[in-house]
């Protein structure tokens, strides 16, 4: 499988669905979630697929970081999706919005990086009825996507049967906001597999609108994230850069730099 460095000491254990830890490094046991935890958001709720869907870390990084991330309100977290299929749809979360955060009063933006296998990060500009710009954003072991604030988003397991890992930065008081996402029962594209294996695209019709455009992972240069350099080392070697994900409204000129567009 094809892996790509994360920055730090920790390695998945497929088998449990765990992560394991460097004596450097400090994380937690993995939070599990459910086939029955995400029915709801699936196009067919009662589609039979692995029992256990993904694994999440949150809150992993270097001992020596520990405080500074505290202090600038920066969580790392890293995830494990299983291989396999639901029904006819690739394994994914069920999607949501990032809640407003009480430490800035807004909701926030999140980094992914992707470690191994292949991921599809779908997110929309709202979970109302009109869902307006969706993308489907596929990416690989190195690439980093950016969620913007207040988007609705899930993350697709894109690797055909094979598991994926990713990290991604994120405010250290997250939450998360479902109520839209459930009240139309699903993203506004459902992912699935078509008979000919393809990864294809349905939508729902619980929504009045949107659009789906297809992108590759873009470059975030003009952000100063440099390709290729986990973005664990990024904050190493510049502990500032990833501030607006803590609070996106004290880096209004930045929003523009990460907010997709459409082809």
């Amino acid at each position: 499988m094809t892996s790509f460095d994360p920055g730090f000491s920790i390695k998945p254990d497929f088998d449990t669905m765990n992560f394991i830890y460097g004596e450097d490094t400090f994380g937690p046991v993995t939070e599990k979630r459910y086939l029955d935890d995400i029915r709801s958001s699936l196009s067919d709720p009662n589609a039979d697929g692995p029992a256990l869907v993904y694994s999440v870390a949150m809150d992993v990084g270097k001992k020596k970081h520990l405080r500074d991330l505290r202090e600038k309100n920066l969580l790392y977290g890293a995830m494990i999706y299983a291989g396999g299929r639901i029904g006819d749809e690739p394994v994914r979360s069920q999607g949501h919005i990032h809640a407003v955060s009480a430490s800035c009063g807004c909701s926030t933006p999140e980094v992914y990086e992707i470690w191994s296998g292949e991921a599809i990060i779908y997110m929309q500009e709202r979970a109302g009825e009109n869902a307006g710009q969706a993308f489907a954003i596929h990416a690989r072991p190195g690439d980093v996507v950016i969620v913007p604030e207040g988007w609705a988003h899930c993350t697709i397991n894109a690797s055909d049967g094979g598991k994926m890992t990713f990290g991604a930065w994120c405010v250290r008081d997250y939450g998360f906001d479902y109520t839209g996402i459930r009240a139309h029962g699903g993203i506004a594209f459902f992912p699935y597999y078509a008979s000919n294996n393809e990864l294809s695209w349905k939508r729902n019709e619980t929504y009045s609108d949107a659009v789906l455009h297809h992108i590759s992972a873009p470059d975030y240069s003009a952000l100063g994230l440099v390709k290729g350099v986990p973005i664990y080392t990024q904050y190493e070697n510049n502990p500032d850069l990833f501030r607006f994900v803590a609070d996106p409204s004290l880096y209004p000129e930045k929003t523009g730099k990460y907010v997709p567009k459409g082809v």
